[in-house]
């Protein structure tokens, strides 16, 4: 089994989308880096200033669905929503 790459953008639609984004998004980097099993956690906001760009590589499907069941129960994951995710999840070889 290989490693899990997350790949995408969080898109705001509106002002108080994105200051929630600017809010949260610190920790919840924080807390995702510390997460056993995380191997790249990177979101940066782009051009606009409503969309953040997201690079993530997790050891294994395990971390990978740690890393979801723990941002889901969060402050980030309560507060973000109504926040549109577009992103790619793929298996890269081990």
């Amino acid at each position: 089994m290989g490693k899990i790459h997350v790949t995408g953008r969080l898109v705001c639609k509106t002002e108080a989308e994105a200051e929630i984004a600017r809010t949260h998004l610190p920790e919840h980097i924080r807390l995702s880096r510390a997460e056993p099993g995380n191997l790249r956690f990177d979101l940066t906001q782009g051009e606009d200033p409503m969309v953040w760009h997201l690079d993530e590589l997790f050891e294994s499907a395990e971390a990978f669905a740690a890393h979801q069941a723990r941002t889901k129960d969060s402050a980030w994951g309560k507060a973000s929503s109504g926040i549109t995710r577009e992103f790619t999840v793929s298996e890269e070889e081990a």
